[in-house]
């Protein structure tokens, strides 16, 4: 049997590369640089970020610049409701800078928001894979500085700078999200080419036919890049999607030389090169899920609060229940949340948003010890129960499904170290407990009980 996939098999395959797929644990590479190593810890220790997708693309609720990929048609024009072909609807798409004028953006506003309520960074996508780039770019006039943008008057229109200047005010970290394919730039797709790849993901002409075409991409993708590492203060993560952008594909930008440059001005810098693998993937990067056991490399899982990356019309948000859920078993595996939230076009992020965020906040402000700063503890995840530790302190959360879940009066937990006392976070402290053959049954006080099931009962143990 021919070891060359057919042609639909391969396109699949392209399909889910960079989308859902993330790189296995066998594939990170341990740095060698002490300094990196150290900053990796530091990224542990951070649990969570907020990522933000936003461009003109959240204009018509788009899942992001999706629609400009016919491969990827199927389930990224679910939203698009006039009667246009293909090339009509690029070209509709590539006027939406014209139109984006996000009056209502408040930096610092976005910041303030995130800071007093828990989260530890920020993810912003600096350009996604239709090229439109939210910083005061040299390379191109497709730019929300640019004189076809109406914004680009606005005090804040440089956005990108304006926002990672407002969250590092408030001692936030800053992760860069950069997208390496490029949907705008002739260098990437190139007028009157087709395809050279199975799928419209990559560029319309096939890299080794066009080598001194390619070498202009690469050329304008380090430019790039180099602008957002150079003029825009401390970063401390680059954030690279596009994984279908790579040398095992002919799409070779030289990503090493560019990073490598970067470190000479930031030797701090992270490099998350996703779904990739190699030594410039710092961070394992699981895109709306997360790996079934604990890994014991550095990763992030990114996922939306709400259905989309981008912003959507009357979109259902997940409640603060299964958000603060879904972060106790991806901190409890070892991982970071970085929880993406899609902006409004006019530049406000929308109140169920900021609602929910409001709600995770609180329940940190009280229980945020047992999450920040902590690491894996065996056994990690057994039913409703996850487990952090740190140092010599382990956490316990026992997780309600609902409110209206019955609260018992003993709690069971599969935990066989040795130990002498048992807190409740944020509630009583020694707790009544007695060892059973599989762990340790807890008593909780009469008060606990009463009432509707909490999110989670915390318990720290030492």
């Amino acid at each position: 049997m021919s070891e060359i996939k057919p042609i639909q098999e391969e396109q699949e395959s392209v399909v889910v590369e960079g989308v859902h797929n993330y790189s296995s644990e066998e594939h990170w590479v341990k740095p060698e640089d002490p300094l990196l190593l150290e900053r990796l810890e530091w990224f542990k220790d951070q649990k969570l970020g907020l990522m933000m997708h936003w461009g003109p693309y959240s204009q018509l609720g788009l899942v992001e610049s999706w629609a400009l990929s016919d491969v990827d048609e199927e389930w990224s024009r679910n939203e698009i409701d006039w009667d246009i072909d293909a090339e009509e609807l690029k070209r509709e798409y590539f006027d939406l800078n014209k139109t984006f004028n996000p009056l209502r953006f408040q930096p610092e506003l976005w910041a303030d928001l995130a800071a007093e309520n828990g989260f530890k960074y920020l993810n912003f996508t600096t350009k996604h894979h239709d090229g439109f780039c939210m910083w005061d770019t040299k390379t191109t006039d497709y730019r929300v500085t640019g004189p076809d943008c109406p914004f680009h008057t606005h005090k804040y229109a440089d956005i990108t700078k304006q926002l990672f200047n407002a969250f590092r005010e408030k001692g936030l970290g800053i992760s860069a999200y950069f997208s390496k394919a490029d949907w705008h730039t002739p260098y990437y797709w190139a007028p009157g080419m087709k395809p050279g790849t199975t799928t419209s993901r990559g560029p319309t002409y096939d890299p080794k036919e066009y080598p001194w075409l390619w070498e202009q991409f690469v050329e304008f993708t380090h430019e790039q890049i180099m602008e957002l590492m150079t003029n825009y203060g401390k970063i401390d993560v680059l954030w690279l999607d596009a994984g279908w952008v790579n040398d095992y594909r002919d799409q070779n930008i030289r990503l090493g030389e560019v990073v490598e440059r970067a470190r000479k001005i930031q030797p701090w810098l992270l490099s998350a090169d996703r779904t990739v693998g190699g030594p410039y993937e710092n961070l394992i990067t699981p895109e709306q899920t997360l790996p079934e056991s604990a890994l014991r490399v550095p990763w992030e899982s990114c996922i939306t609060m709400g259905s989309a990356f981008s912003f959507r019309y009357e979109d259902d948000y997940k409640t603060v229940r299964q958000l603060i859920h879904l972060l106790v078993e991806i901190v409890a595996k070892g991982g970071n949340l970085a929880l993406n939230v899609g902006p409004q076009p006019d530049g406000r992020i929308s109140k169920t948003a900021i609602s929910r965020i409001k709600g995770m906040g609180a329940w940190l402000n009280v229980h945020g010890e047992a999450i920040y700063g902590t690491r894996i503890c065996e056994p990690y995840s057994v039913g409703q129960t996850q487990f952090t530790q740190k140092g010599d302190t382990t956490y316990a959360f026992y997780l309600y499904r609902d409110e209206h879940e019955a609260v018992p009066a003993e709690l069971h937990l599969p935990l066989q170290q040795p130990f002498s006392r048992i807190d409740l976070v944020g509630g009583p402290d020694n707790l009544e407990f007695r060892r059973t053959d599989d762990g340790i049954a807890i008593r909780l006080p009469e008060k606990e009980r009463e009432g509707l099931a909490p999110i989670a009962h915390v318990f720290r143990i030492r």
